[in-house]
């Protein structure tokens, strides 16, 4: 049996991280036997090099492998490509065809992103993986074939199964035995490593010197995520090598060629825009006010109560003050300077219109006499006032009589005795 490290320099595989290792080590034990294999792992670890081990330690080695993108076939060609058709199947099929599993008897097919295939492919599938027979497009005959199958996918296969996007059966026959590449971001002593790999093999392909990261790039290089893998950061290594006239590649040179999205392998942080702590604040400013609107209405669903029962009119109009204080009591009112200022004016009903007065002394129970033989004053806010404390005073107190008097609203008035200081 070939040791781990004779693999990778025999399949160019660079790294010595323990995931990676075990990975190899699994595919160099399971490649003498026929077992089923499914090959897991994010898009761009290099998934590939699995199968071309196990086929090349196998017994099948001097047979074909075929490696097969069921991802890129259309839906409505990929049974002819990996089952073959007879002549006259379907439209164009103008001869019999042998596909991939009758191609490669004997040998492996390697189908790559086996989780992108149609259902009634799945099912075909399964029954070569079962008892080895299939039946080309459009042909009644059952043929045998003798192919080892490993799969890979990018995909989690336990969310496609529950979203019945792939047969939980066909799983558990192409997983008899998985084997997991780790993304690149979890093999931080290995990036620099391939980085340099890579540097080195455009230097030589391009004719020109190797570049080199200094200290601080190399840190940016380990820190960043890598959400593209081992394909992302040989098209990072090839883009600053042809690019790039310095030979050095400093911190600043090597962030401008990679993207934002994933600048370092810090845990994800929400969004700027939407936040969870925002969404909470707004929910808990509304549900605030949604409770104090519920007791206000409650205190209103009482107050009509005790108008309904009781004909005591001094006691409801107390109650009915309450009320309206505590939900108007403490509101202060904005006003724009552009505001019309008559409208901050009372609008008083015609009882209130400025007339000459005639005293008598028996109508001199309001003692304004003194202020009458006074010089009458222009402001109209002192005869705001001077209404308000006459129409006070003659209702005895009572805010709502007053406002109603007035003719104006009691939030109104309310506004007004608080702006006053009355």
């Amino acid at each position: 049996m070939e040791s781990i490290q004779s693999i990778k320099q025999r399949f160019e595989i660079i790294g010595n991280d323990v995931k990676l290792n075990r990975a190899i080590e699994k595919a160099i034990q399971v490649a003498p036997t026929d077992i089923s294999v499914l090959v897991t792992g994010e898009s761009g670890v290099g998934k590939e090099a699995i199968p071309k081990i196990i086929h090349s330690l196998s017994h099948r080695k001097h047979a074909k492998y075929i490696a097969v993108n069921c991802g890129a076939i259309p839906e409505g060609t990929i049974d002819s490509e990996l089952f073959g058709h007879e002549k006259g199947a379907f439209t164009g099929a103008t001869s019999t065809r042998s596909g991939y599993f009758e191609v490669a008897d004997g040998g492996t097919i390697f189908l790559d992103e086996v989780g992108e295939l149609p259902l009634t492919t799945q099912v075909r599938l399964l029954r070569v993986l079962e008892n080895g027979e299939f039946l080309k497009v459009g042909s009644s005959q059952v043929q045998k074939t003798d192919v080892r199958i490993v799969a890979a996918t990018n995909i989690n296969m336990f969310e496609a199964i529950k979203k019945e996007k792939f047969r939980e059966d066909l799983y558990y026959r192409l997983s008899t035995v998985e084997i997991n590449i780790p993304p690149l971001r979890e093999r931080k002593d290995d990036i620099h490593l391939l980085f340099r790999k890579f540097a080195s093999d455009f230097g030589q392909k391009y004719k020109m010197p190797t570049i080199r990261l200094d200290d601080d790039a190399v840190q940016l290089l380990i820190k960043y995520r890598w959400p593209g893998n081992i394909r992302q950061l040989r098209n990072i290594a090839e883009q600053v090598s042809v690019l790039e006239e310095s030979r050095l590649i400093s911190l600043a040179t090597l962030n401008s060629y990679l993207p934002s999205s994933g600048n370092t392998n810090l845990p994800a942080i929400v969004g700027k825009e939407k936040k969870e702590g925002d969404f909470s604040t707004e929910r808990e400013i509304l549900y605030k006010v949604l409770f104090d609107m519920k007791g206000d209405l409650n205190d209103l669903k009482k107050l009509t109560l005790e108008l309904l029962k009781h004909n005591d009119s001094e006691k409801v109009q107390e109650e009915n003050e309450n009320l309206i204080r505590k939900i108007y009591g403490d509101e202060e009112e904005e006003y724009t300077e552009q505001e019309d200022s008559t409208s901050k004016i009372l609008q008083l009903p015609e009882p209130y219109i400025e007339k000459p007065i005639v005293k008598t002394p028996q109508d001199d129970k309001y003692h304004f006499a003194e202020e009458i033989e006074e010089e009458e004053t222009l402001s109209l806010q002192d005869k705001e006032i001077e209404l308000i404390k006459k129409s006070l005073e003659r209702n005895k107190g009572k805010r709502k009589a007053a406002s109603a008097e007035l003719g104006i609203s009691e939030r109104t008035l309310y506004r007004k005795i608080k702006q006053y200081d009355l």
